[in-house]
């Protein structure tokens, strides 16, 4: 606004335009993310769809997995056996840390609830404590540190587990159920037996041979219902039905002498109850004749 004085002092108002501000052409679009490279992302579509992507990915790699490798069923539960209990590999870390002095017995609880209430409250108050704008992992010496020492523990605890629970294994002469499993799958195959079938409707139950026969009793004076079950199906130890078919008589009559596997010679115990020798040979003879139908 400019101010001229003229004749009679009349004023003249002058409007001058500023012209540092653009005539405006309708909606102004402000910049999508593209003006700001590496900054940020539309998230629907262009980061939804990378991650829609990369789960396809692992779901189609389980179903690979899955149709390759079928889940294993096991082999049939045995109350009786004496097994060394373990846990699944990916809690071997905790299972070892958990038999440490200050994580058991008096300090039971600050080992279930302490330490691990402390290491899970760190992980969800890590986004508000760790607020930094740096990603690289060398340049947050704090947060690599914790990682990186967590890491190494757990490998650590899993292989003093695994480590602990061999010796165990060498220390009580036991051995892995599944690993005998293999030995005598193994052992029959060299024999030119057919394979044995855990599958139910797939294994045919093998019958008694000469059930009358006086050995009956004899195997059960001996004490051999113990592990075998009177009706021989076996109970902490395997059956005897179909034994004919792996061990000739002499075979067993040295099992019952110096045992086999984890079975201690039963030559002693069954003298003790007053079974003679030739009651055990008639026996070993007897079981035997204890075969598959052919």
């Amino acid at each position: 606004m400019a101010h001229g004085h003229k004749k009679h002092d009349e004023e003249k108002v002058i409007f001058v335009g500023d012209s540092r501000v653009r005539k405006g052409a309708g909606f102004i679009t402000p910049p999508d993310y593209t003006a700001y490279p590496g900054k940020s992302e539309a998230f629907i579509p262009n980061f939804l769809l990378k991650e829609w992507m990369v789960g396809v990915v692992v779901l189609v790699g389980i179903l690979v997995l899955t149709i390759s490798e079928p889940a294993p069923l096991g082999y049939p539960a045995n109350p009786s056996a004496s097994v060394i209990p373990m846990p699944d590999w990916y809690f071997l870390f905790l299972y070892q840390y958990l038999k440490y002095p200050y994580a058991s017995g008096d300090y039971v609880l600050l080992g279930v609830l302490g330490v691990s209430g402390v290491a899970f409250g760190a992980l969800l108050l890590a986004p508000f404590l760790d607020t930094g704008k740096e990603r690289r992992f060398y340049k947050r010496p704090i947060a690599s540190s914790l990682m990186i020492l967590s890491v190494i523990s757990v490998f650590y605890l899993t292989n003093v587990a695994w480590t602990h629970y061999e010796h165990e294994l060498e220390a009580s002469g036991q051995k892995p159920e599944h690993i005998q499993r293999e030995e005598e799958a193994l052992e029959r195959r060299e024999q030119g037996l057919p394979p044995v079938s855990n599958a139910p409707g797939q294994q045919e139950e093998v019958a008694i041979v000469e059930q009358d026969d006086p050995a009956m009793e004899t195997y059960k004076k001996a004490g051999c219902i113990g592990c075998h079950a009177a009706d021989m199906k076996g109970a902490s130890g395997p059956s005897l039905r179909g034994v004919g078919d792996n061990h000739s008589q002499e075979e067993i009559l040295t099992i019952i002498k110096e045992g086999y596997n984890e079975m201690p010679p039963q030559y002693n115990n069954a003298i003790a109850q007053g079974v003679t020798d030739e009651e055990i040979t008639h026996l070993t003879e007897w079981l035997a004749k204890q075969k598959a139908e052919q």
